[in-house]
């Protein structure tokens, strides 16, 4: 899968992984993709209920060890 940015939010806690994101998907094109790696367990319900919100399609999520890794499309 092509990956247009990837956000590392490591350490942060709810919710900022959800503005880092926001941040970041302002500043791409419609259907360009953004990779957040996290580690705040909420962060897969918090992305979940993120994208039904503003209409970005939730891609992908993956639990790789004690990291949480959303892959997220711009509407």
């Amino acid at each position: 899968m092509h990956i247009d940015k990837e956000i590392d939010t490591r350490g942060l806690n709810c919710p900022l992984p959800i503005l880092k994101a926001k941040k970041a998907l302002a500043e791409l094109e419609s259907g360009q993709t953004l990779k957040v790696v996290a580690t705040d367990a909420g962060s897969l319900r918090d992305f979940q209920a993120f994208a039904k919100q503003t209409g970005n399609e939730l891609l992908e999520q993956q639990t790789v060890g004690a990291e949480f890794i959303h892959v997220l499309r711009r509407r």
